[in-house]
């Protein structure tokens, strides 16, 4: 199953879908560390770096013949991560750009994946009608990256559009639901690779204290856990290692707690740890700095839940149902 992959960031959505069989031939997206990384990882598959609504897409529908449209939209107008930002309209409206993507590729699948807000856009209904108008049949819901294997609780949304008709639904996904979660505990590199500082200094800043000493106060002393270093929190501003790592942003967010000979210690959670909490730890990121490459995590899509998404769509592929052809 062949698929174009839109606003495809580092390509850990494409991960997942290759775990899944699928295979990637183009990749586009605007930032150049993204595109860099993606080739990096698919070398086979041809990138382009560019915002999609600056390329004609009837030039590329000749010379792929694609199964899958896959698109991650910008986000960050929708994000709860802009805190009190505004919204931009234009930003949100990247959305509507795959809209001639699909008109000249038609391929039989569209998916879509962004946050849940999405949902609250005015728009949101609009751009299912219109895809909708395009002969396809739109499956909406809410999957969390931590009921399907990944070490992390990330809800997102996805479109998943079938012009046979029989796309997926959210009973599908339930099949592929774990009856544990896997904890942030199984992504951390306990080797001591990693340089880490004191955690109670004069300079340090009030906040993270504070959230430290509530962590300490419900856990005992000297049990590790995690603290939200780096923005706002709504749960305390600390989490304990045996729950899914809490999502993953564009910012360098979380810290490791630990007590060494004594003292409390930490260190801020390292790409490879961000990379398995994505189901993505044999994806390279060998480009951009540390702050980069924390990026490139954040804006990604999950890799595990990609993976069952192209799981799903293939077993349903694979029943021969007849589609609606190309006017």
């Amino acid at each position: 199953m062949r698929f174009i992959d839109l606003f495809c960031g580092a390509g850990l959505g494409a991960r997942g879908a290759v775990n899944a069989g699928a295979t990637p031939v183009l990749g586009i997206d605007s930032w150049g560390l993204a595109t860099q990384s993606f080739k990096d990882n698919f070398p086979d598959s041809d990138v382009i770096t560019s915002r999609i609504e600056d390329l004609n897409p009837s030039v590329f529908s000749s010379k792929y013949q694609v199964e899958v449209l896959l698109a991650s939209p910008e986000c960050t107008s929708h994000s709860i991560a802009r805190g009190s930002k505004t919204g931009q309209e234009k930003s949100r409206e990247t959305a509507f750009r795959i809209l001639p993507w699909i008109k000249a590729f038609f391929p039989r699948w569209v998916v879509v994946e962004n946050v849940v807000r999405m949902r609250k856009w005015e728009r949101h209904t609009e751009l299912k009608q219109e895809i909708e108008k395009l002969s396809y049949s739109v499956s909406e819901f809410v999957l969390n990256a931590a009921d399907l294997g990944a070490p992390q609780a990330r809800k997102r949304l996805f479109l998943i559009c079938d012009r046979a008709g029989t796309p997926p639904n959210y009973r599908d996904f339930a099949n592929y639901f774990l009856t544990k979660p896997k904890p942030a505990k199984s992504i951390i590199d306990w080797s001591h690779r990693w340089q880490t500082s004191l955690l109670f200094t004069p300079t340090r800043a009030g906040n993270t204290l504070e959230r430290a000493e509530r962590a300490i106060k419900a856990l005992g002393n000297g049990e590790p856990f995690i603290i939200v270093y780096y923005g706002s929190d709504y749960a305390g501003g600390w989490q304990t290692l045996d729950a899914p790592l809490r999502t993953i942003t564009t910012l360098d967010r979380f810290a490791l707690v630990t007590f060494e000979r004594g003292d409390y210690r930490m260190r801020m959670l390292q790409p490879p740890e961000l990379l398995r909490a994505m189901g993505a730890e044999n994806h390279k990121l060998c480009v951009g700095s540390r702050r980069d490459k924390v990026k490139l995590c954040g804006n990604g899509v999950c890799s595990t839940v990609m993976e069952v998404v192209f799981k799903e769509i293939i077993r349903i592929t694979n029943r021969k149902v007849p589609i609606i052809q190309a006017n």
